[in-house]
Parts: structure tokens; C-alpha cells; sequence
């Protein structure tokens, strides 16, 4: 029984881990989001004052999270973003077979070795993630979105606050 298992986990995983094959796997759609917010209210002061000290507050409003992707691409690091927001998209999805395409596509973009927009999370996080996609649930990627999300509250978070992005809010 227990054999028969690590070969069905065997399987799974080597599916996962499969090279695209053609140009279109590779193609991922919610980086088709607009730059720009749409015509929503420009934050209040009050508002773009509390992002110093939430990320959760700065992602949950359309001109900050725009202003903090802006920010995160003049920086060449917006990878950590673009992993969090397709995390948050992920877990919306219904179809066990549309969420298991796009497990595969996050993998493939974020999380394997060598990726594109490879994300910085120790090994221990990437083999729990690994271990989760072998049967995609809502919840696959939840660890390492935590991690990441973390690091940029840490990281990246206090770097935006001081950046001529975020101070022309506050002016």
C-alpha cells in the first residue's frame, strides 16, 4: 500500500514537474492587470499614512498596490508581488482542472529552480509547496505566500515608504 502511494505521488509530482512544452504554457494571464488604477478614488491622506505600517491596508487599495508594483518594477523585483497577486487569483479558482493548469503555471513561474520570476523561499517552504501541489487545493500555495508576503512587508514595504512613489502621496 505505502509503495503504491509513493508511486502515485511519484507520478504527480513528475507531471508537475514537466518542462512546458511550447511557448503557450508559458504564457500566464494575470500579468494583464492594468499599470494604472482604474477610476477610483485617490486615497486620503490618512489612508496612504496607514500603508507605512500594513501591507495588507497598501494591497487592498488600487492606487497603492499600483504604486507599489510601479515601485517593485523600477527595481527589477516585482516578481514577489506578481507571485502574491497570483496566489490571491488562484484561490478563486472552482475547477479542479483549471486550478491544477494553474498550480502548474505558478510552479512553473515561480516557484521551481531556474524559474522566470523565481521567488526567494527557503528549501524547506519550496518542498512543502511542492508537496501540496500533488493534489492543488485552494490552500497549495498558502505557505509560501505567507513567506513571501513577509518578506516584502520586511523588505520591500519599508523601501516603498521611503521612495518618491509612495511620498507623493503623503505630500
Amino acid at each position: 500500500m505505502l509503495a503504491n502511494l509513493a508511486k502515485e505521488i511519484k507520478i504527480k509530482l513528475g507531471i508537475l514537474l514537466q518542462k512546458p512544452e511550447s511557448a503557450i504554457d508559458l504564457v500566464i494571464p494575470y500579468n494583464e492587470k492594468p499599470e494604472k488604477p482604474a477610476k477610483t478614488q485617490k486615497p486620503s491622506l490618512d489612508e496612504a499614512l496607514q500603508w507605512r505600517d500594513s501591507l495588507d491596508k497598501l494591497l487592498q487599495n488600487n492606487y497603492g498596490l499600483a504604486s507599489f508594483k510601479s515601485f517593485l518594477k523600477s527595481e527589477f523585483s516585482e516578481e514577489n508581488l506578481e507571485f502574491w497577486m497570483a496566489c490571491e487569483d488562484y484561490k478563486k479558482i472552482k475547477s479542479p482542472v483549471k486550478m491544477a493548469e494553474t498550480a502548474k503555471k505558478i510552479y512553473e513561474e515561480f516557484i521551481q529552480a531556474e524559474a522566470p520570476k523565481e521567488v526567494n523561499i527557503d528549501h524547506f517552504t519550496k518542498e512543502i509547496t511542492v508537496k501540496n501541489l500533488v493534489e492543488p487545493s485552494p490552500s497549495s500555495f498558502d505557505v509560501a505566500q505567507k513567506r513571501i508576503h513577509a518578506l516584502m512587508e520586511k523588505d520591500s514595504l519599508p523601501r516603498f515608504v521611503r521612495s518618491e512613489f509612495y511620498q507623493e502621496f503623503i505630500k
